[in-house]
């Protein structure tokens, strides 16, 4: 939880600089869930601009996520921008060149954990308001949703917020989630939609025995393995306008049997399938039990479904960023769907909801880092879509 003074900022930051905004938040380790002082931090940068900061910590104990709610004007339209402050480990940090948490910047290059996922996209959006701000602002409002748990399980996160946000009126007309949604130039991707994403356990129940006497037993591995041959089969779908074929991944395949004369009593598998705008969570689920059931009816499988599948129509708004991006970087960006999960996929329950941020090609190693003019031309693209939208 958010507890004690106000954050202090240095005398000589300027909130119009996404490198010393960046710094200054890379600079406080914030490892996944975030315990909050980098919020507190950009929380007070965004109260000097004039926003109204509420701070909505949820869950209990070592769960307790921080996030905050801020929002600057009561116009339309309400244009929101998500992102988070938690961060992955950094690792055995004797492996880093530059220490992952100093900032350092070496030959027009920002390192630090969080550099481009996401600290750097964060600065980059508040040094865009902090430039609007200056020249005068539109007729609309702008808002932060910032959470502390992106990088984990995500429970008292992103959802949380959204759902306080209901309750109060405060769903935007649009949300920018800025993630690093470019694989390797600024200006080549925006993320329009993503893949659901499901995981299953199988479990198949056999009857232990003799492999010289396999009529006194059943074997599960055998069960398991025309299960999973079935659930391979055929492709689930060869992709749709705007979706690559979804994919089903085994990942991991037991049994612990260390004996080589005994057949198991028990054999269980995993996977995962990223599925796109041809299916659902429940159906996919549902397909799955059934195969089960013919194949191996003493089975039982356990579902978690992380996100469904979302696609975002283009709209008004994201014409203004296509030619924000454009104007800054000469680019045309594809309109893509790929990659893994964001919290982009609760968001769009609410609003529609794009996702553009800086080069992902470090995000997650050693020396994780961005170009100082990448940073400074998102600002310029965060600024000109702000602009564009009428905020």
């Amino acid at each position: 939880m958010i507890t004690g003074t106000p954050a202090s900022l240095p005398a000589d930051l300027a909130l119009t600089d996404p490198v010393g905004v960046a710094r200054l938040l890379i600079r406080q380790p914030s490892v996944s869930p975030d315990p909050g002082e980098s919020q507190r931090l950009l929380g007070a940068m965004l109260e000097q601009l004039g926003f109204e900061v509420t701070h909505l910590p949820f869950g209990d104990g070592p769960a307790c996520t921080p996030n905050f709610f801020a929002r600057l004007g009561k116009g339309a339209p309400h244009i929101c921008y998500a992102g988070h402050t938690d961060v992955v480990p950094a690792g055995n940090e004797a492996d880093w060149t530059h220490p992952p948490y100093a900032a350092d910047v070496v030959d027009g290059v920002l390192y630090g954990r969080g550099a481009c996922d996401m600290k750097g996209g964060i600065a980059a959006c508040l040094a865009a308001i902090a430039r609007r701000v200056r020249a005068g602002m539109g007729e609309g409002s702008i808002s932060l949703l910032i959470t502390g748990d992106e990088e984990g399980p995500a429970t008292y996160g992103t959802q949380k917020v959204l759902e306080w946000m209901a309750a109060r009126g405060e769903i935007p007309d649009y949300c920018l989630v800025g993630e690093p949604t470019n694989p390797h130039t600024l200006g080549e991707m925006v993320k329009v939609g993503r893949r659901g994403s499901l995981n299953a356990h199988i479990v198949v129940e056999g009857t232990q025995g003799h492999v010289a006497y396999p009529h006194r037993a059943d074997n599960p591995v055998h069960r398991l393995l025309a299960v999973l041959d079935a659930l391979l089969a055929t492709p689930l779908d060869h992709g749709s306008e705007y979706f690559e074929p979804s994919s089903l991944q085994v990942t991991s395949l037991d049994v612990g049997n260390m004996a080589t004369n005994l057949i198991p009593a028990r054999a269980e598998a995993r996977l995962n399938i990223r599925f796109n705008d041809l299916h659902t969570g429940t159906g996919l689920a549902g397909w799955i039990q059934t195969l089960c059931r013919q194949y191996a009816p003493r089975s039982h499988v356990t579902i978690s479904i992380s996100g469904e599948s979302f696609f975002a129509p283009p709209g008004k708004e994201m014409a203004v960023l296509q030619q924000a991006i454009t104007s800054v970087t000469g680019l045309t960006p594809k309109l893509d769907t790929g990659g893994g999960t964001s919290d982009a996929r609760f968001i769009a329950r609410y609003c529609p909801v794009a996702e553009f941020g800086l080069v992902g090609a470090s995000i997650h190693k050693v020396d994780e880092h961005a170009a100082i003019a990448d940073m400074e031309k998102l600002t310029q693209i965060y600024e000109a879509f702000f602009k564009g939208v009428g905020v």
